[in-house]
Order: C-alpha cells, then structure tokens, then sequence
C-alpha cells in the first residue's frame, strides 16, 4: 500500500492565522445596490479595478484556495466548471474575474497548473472579501458569487452555506442572460 503524500508548504501563514476563527457570511448588500470598487492585481502584477469593466456583465467568482498545492475540496471542482464555461461567459458579453487569497507567488502556479483564462486577482490581505462579506474559516475566506450589470449594480449574490457552497457555472450564466 502507497501512502499519498501531502504539499503543506505555503499552508500556515499570516493569511492562515487571520482568517482561522469563523466569521459567517453576512449579506451586506441590496439588488440594484451599486458595490464598491476594488483595485487587485492579477496574478501577473497587471492591475484591474472593478469599475474598468463597466459598460458589461461582471461575474465575481471569489475562491477558496489554502495553498498552491492545496485546495478547498469544495471550491477545486468550481473552479474547474468556471474554467469549462468561460466560454460561456465571454459569448454573452461578460466578464469572469476569479478572486483568491493566495500570495502572487502561489497564485501565478495556480494559473499555470489549472490552464485558467479568466483573469485571478489576489489579494492576500483579504480586503476585498471582508469588504464583500464573503466570511471565513479554517485559514481562509469562503467563497461567494456575485453578479453586477453593466452599471456595477447587483443583480445576484451567493454567499457560502453547506447546503449550497458554490453557485454554479449554469446558475450564474443564468443570472446573466437575465440581467
């Protein structure tokens, strides 16, 4: 019998020990509510600010990722859908940012090893997902979806639960072909 072996280098960090206690998700915004602008780097140290992408759809797909080498067991097969769809997205007009907590170093492998498209913003001090309500626990922030029109406005949320961890990739495209 082969005994698998782990990657826990880059796990337990300051980001890990800042978001270890658990802080639900809090529903901090109204549909048709503007949201708040943001400025994160991608992992290319390219700079994108929410309100660049006025004028389309904007899907923000905020992930749970520990490590480069370890993924939250719920978020990994999401990001691989939104990886599938993205496609999709781009055919109806909009945009898919996908939001980590991981360091540029970390995330920059991600890109690489997952093959992703679609622009991975970090932000490793967790601005943006405490700004955003998303929540946290376990040594990182928890995943949420949001939705905006071509505004900046709301138009779909999915904050994390156990019933229903992740929005999915038809679900979101739906909130889009119904903006």
């Amino acid at each position: 019998m082969q005994l698998t072996s782990y990657d826990f280098r880059g796990l337990i960090s300051r980001r890990f020990l800042d978001n270890f206690l658990p802080i639900p998700a809090s529903c901090r915004f109204q549909l048709a509510q503007q949201l708040p602008n943001f400025t994160l780097s991608d992992a290319s140290g390219n700079a994108h600010q929410l309100t660049d992408y006025r004028g389309q759809p904007i899907v923000l797909a905020f992930t749970r990722i520990f490590s480069a080498k370890q993924y939250c067991p719920l978020c990994y097969p999401h990001i691989l859908a939104l990886r599938t769809a993205h496609q999709q997205f781009i055919g109806l007009g909009a945009k898919l940012l996908l939001i980590t907590s991981t360091p540029a170093s970390q995330s920059q492998i991600i890109q690489r090893e997952l093959a992703l498209e679609m622009p991975l913003l970090v932000d490793p001090s967790c601005q943006s997902f405490r700004l955003y309500g998303t929540g946290q626990a376990l040594g990182a922030p928890l995943p949420a979806q949001f939705v905006l029109d071509a505004e900046g406005k709301l138009r779909f949320q999915h904050l994390f639960s156990f019933a229903h961890t992740n929005a999915t990739p038809e679900r979101l495209l739906w909130a889009i072909r119904n903006l």
